[in-house]
């Protein structure tokens, strides 16, 4: 056995770098445990001395969130009904009365009815107010308190008073298993041509999205049209699942690199595939992120569909939850993931804020090339570029702070309740004389307020001068116009978003979706290209 002899001065480099290391960690470990004891002390002498009482939870709860808001929006503290809620989205399955809700300083809103639970038995509407709930009344509660209050055992019974259109009624709800379908609908367009909409990456969505594809299949589908559009993601396993549908056994579909090593990893397709040979179609928007961007962008890495659409979001961050003590949970940014041909599609900067806080994007600072299978060229930063790029206007940041706004959802319950009825969902339009109507809505709803508008409010309150309402009204009627001429710079966009709120207060989210398949212009043009397939094969190849 050959023995290595270690020179004295390599040992002593190797000794001073030992040190450098162990008095670095400890300074490091020093500095936390202090800062976590100045914490204690403060906490403690605020509890013991303040004026007033003090609510420690609370007091704690802003204090962890006040650390975080400055890391990514995806890093994020749970209290424990927070760690149910994320469970719920996760899983997909709770007991519950079936709606989406807002939480109000009345109560609770109901946004969505979903069709055929509870709720929608009993007949509420969206738009209702639940202002209490066996007697007690949800006024001025916090949204921890409100959330918990529809969910419960399955078949447990409950009374809630709502108030609808300024009338009070009662109801009585039976609570239900609600089960959320990833794949809230698929269908056939044509004889030959599939449609499947994934809306989120629970655990249920492979499986689904399984189910729907061989319905399909044996209905007669050769090519599909596969719809990501405002799916924001979830699960990094079930995309990789989806991803195997279409692609071989052992191929990397994404890989994640991360401070700690073991979080490190390159995932490959295990399963044998679904379908190698059929023509797809994948549809993407700026609200597709996630696991629809690594569904997306690996099936574009090797060539194996056409992405259509706008850019997505670019979300190239991978979160891990991690427990706490009493039941509380971290969910936290871990890693960066990469598509097979490199890719980072990460949009947004976090770590390098300027003074006044405003994240800057990676794409600024340019973009990368990368090759596909086929050697076709594609791109990093800023989401994943479709390989047929549907041209919409480009939003205002006035139209940003209205779709931010409840004052759509708000039209739409008003729409509702002045017209009985509407056409049926596949025939229904929103005409030029609706747009306007919205418009003139728009004077009375309080929720989309510009910033403009806000600081020019507050102005006006602060201000000494007497007998200036005139000024004030003219110049509010101004602000009114200007905000009014920014959003319908974008009215293709929003003609789009109220056809579906309304259409889905009168036929629920199914509703939607037909009359989508029929009118919906991306996916007439997804039918076209897939009829069209030389022109398919072209996109494809690198000539």
């Amino acid at each position: 056995m050959k023995l290595f002899k270690i020179k004295p001065f390599t040992l002593v480099i190797l000794l001073v770098v030992a040190i450098f290391l162990s008095f670095s960690f400890k300074s490091k470990f020093f500095e936390v445990a202090k800062q976590i004891e100045i914490y204690n002390t403060l906490f403690k002498e605020l509890n013991m001395y303040y004026v007033d009482e003090i609510n420690p939870a609370e007091l704690t709860n802003k204090a962890i969130k006040n650390t975080l808001k400055d890391l990514d929006p995806y890093t994020n503290f749970y209290n424990e009904q927070d760690v149910e809620n994320a469970r719920i989205s996760r899983e997909g399955e709770y007991g519950g009365i079936g709606i989406s809700v807002f939480y109000t300083e009345k109560g609770i809103q109901v946004n969505e009815i979903y069709k055929g639970f509870s709720a929608d038995k009993a007949g509420l509407n969206s738009g209702d107010i639940i202002i209490s709930v066996d007697g007690q009344s949800l006024k001025n509660m916090e949204r921890e308190e409100l959330s918990m209050f529809l969910k419960g055992t399955p078949n447990s019974r409950f009374s809630v008073e709502i108030e609808r259109q300024g009338k009070i009624l009662k109801k009585e709800i039976t609570r239900d298993k609600v089960v959320i379908n990833p794949v809230p609908f698929y269908k056939m367009i044509d004889e030959e041509t599939g449609y499947i909409v994934l809306t989120r990456f629970n655990d249920k969505a492979s499986s689904e999205v399984k189910k729907a594809f061989k319905e399909l299949k044996e209905s007669g589908m050769k090519k599909l049209v596969f719809d990501l559009r405002g799916n924001p993601g979830g699960s990094l396993l079930e995309s990789i699942n989806i991803s195997n549908f279409f692609l071989p056994k052992g191929k990397t579909i994404v890989s994640t690199k991360a401070k700690i090593k073991k979080w490190s990893n390159t995932y490959k397709t295990t399963n044998k595939p679904l379908d190698l040979e059929i023509s797809v179609v994948v549809l993407v928007n700026d609200r597709s992120a996630s696991a629809s961007e690594i569904v997306g962008g690996s099936l574009q890495d090797y060539d194996r569909a056409v992405i259509m659409g706008q850019r997505s979001f670019g979300k190239g961050l991978v979160q891990r939850y991690r427990e706490l003590t009493y039941g509380t949970q971290l969910k936290l940014t871990i890693s960066k993931y990469y598509t097979p041909s490199g890719r980072c599609i990460q949009e947004l900067d976090y770590t390098n804020r300027d003074e006044d806080g405003n994240v800057p994007k990676f794409s600024e600072n340019g973009i990368n090339e990368f090759k596909t299978a086929n050697g076709r060229t594609v791109y990093d930063g800023g989401g994943v570029l479709p390989d047929v790029l549907i041209k919409t206007s480009t939003k205002t940041e006035t139209t940003e702070e209205l779709l931010s706004s409840k004052a759509i959802f708000n039209f739409s319950v008003n729409y509702f309740y002045q017209n009985t009825e509407i056409e049926k969902e596949i025939d229904f339009e929103f005409k030029e004389s609706d747009f306007e109507s919205f418009k003139n809505y728009l004077k009375s709803d309080t929720t989309f307020v510009t910033k403009q508008e806000a600081l020019f409010k507050e102005a006006y309150k602060a201000s000494t001068l007497k007998n200036i309402s005139k000024e004030y009204n003219k110049i509010q009627e101004e602000l009114f116009k200007n905000k009014v001429d920014e959003i319908a710079k974008n009215k293709d966009i929003l003609k789009v978003i109220l056809t579906e709120e309304i259409l889905n207060r009168y036929y629920y989210q199914e509703g939607v979706f037909k009359h989508n398949l029929k009118n919906d212009e991306v996916i007439k043009q997804a039918v076209n290209l897939l009829q069209n397939q030389d022109e398919y094969r072209r996109i494809l190849s690198a000539k």
